[in-house]
């Protein structure tokens, strides 16, 4: 492989120490950097906090670009970072945690930040459309007890989902789930498992990017 790869990494677990989704994350960097010619990777730690969408920002979102006031601009300034970030990327790496069977909070305002119609979709007469074509994405996921994709799991579909809506259909899963019955187990399994996809990669990454 000798393209250069854009990668954005968006970690949303709020431990910053011992948390499996941070380093299985960085496992498959490694992995990714050491079958690049040469790789760039920027790094959102949702754990610093994101605003939510509120009333001041709804108005600004719904006012037309060129009609926006300085301080409309400002509101909006981290939701347009954000989805730059996005945009940039070849590929994208969620490293994520299950809590109570859902995403965590910073991971659901950065959804809602990042889902901007004219920007990351748009609207048509057969439904919206995701305009964040051609790129890939990992999603990393840890649960103590609920195994990913079960009924009761509603963070990874939910993600795939979120995904699928802005564009990105190339996603692929690293489950380590189970962690409290399981314990280092569900950790090779996943290592394993990143293992299995970083051997294929070299095959399809060329194609995913450059779509």
């Amino acid at each position: 492989m000798n393209k250069s790869l854009n990668i954005l990494r968006v970690d949303a677990s709020g431990r910053q120490q011992g948390s499996s989704s941070r380093e299985l994350a960085s496992y498959l960097l490694a992995g990714l950097d050491a079958r690049c010619a040469s790789s760039e990777v920027r790094v959102r730690d949702l754990a610093e906090s994101l605003p939510h969408v509120d009333q001041p920002w709804i108005e600004a979102n719904f006012t037309a670009s060129e009609e926006r006031t300085e301080q409309q601009q400002r509101v909006l300034a981290l939701s347009d970072s954000l989805v730059e970030e996005l945009r940039q990327a070849d590929v994208v790496v969620i490293g994520m945690p299950i809590y109570n069977f859902g995403v965590p909070a910073a991971l659901k305002a950065w959804v809602d930040l990042i889902a901007r119609a004219r920007l990351t979709f748009r609207y048509t007469e057969n439904g919206p459309v995701g305009l964040l074509t051609g790129k890939r994405a990992v999603l990393v996921v840890a649960s103590g007890g609920v195994p990913i994709d079960s009924d009761f799991d509603f963070a990874t579909p939910y993600m795939r989902r979120a995904l699928n809506f802005v564009g990105i259909t190339d996603i692929e899963v690293i489950a380590a789930d189970g962690q409290n019955a399981r314990g280092e187990a569900a950790l090779r399994k996943a290592r394993g498992d990143i293992d299995k996809l970083l051997r294929g990669w070299p095959n399809t990454i060329a194609t995913s990017a450059a779509a």
